[in-house]
């Protein structure tokens, strides 16, 4: 008998840098990521333009799921994204 095997819950998370930039990305674990961004161990488009604020966060499902979902956000605007996010967490409230 096998077990079945559950892929991870992945999430979806912006990140505002300093300067006031959006970052986009996707992981199974949202505060470690955050840390390892803060650390400097993280993306390249982050290091040295801190200090960085977690703007949003969510739920996806799968990766394919969230790969899709980031895709799509990062092809927004600035401004774009920002509608987006308010848009999601008035969908939340």
């Amino acid at each position: 008998m096998s077990e079945a095997m559950t892929e991870p819950l992945w999430h979806l998370y912006l990140i505002e840098t300093a300067g006031g930039s959006l970052y986009t990305g996707i992981t199974t674990d949202v505060a470690r990521r955050l840390v390892e961004h803060e650390s400097g161990r993280g993306a390249k488009a982050l290091r040295g333009r801190g200090p960085l604020r977690l703007v949003h966060q969510e739920p996806v499902g799968t990766r394919s799921q969230a790969l899709r979902l980031e895709a799509s956000v990062k092809r927004l605007s600035s401004r774009g994204k920002r509608h987006w996010v308010s848009c999601r967490e008035t969908l939340t409230r």
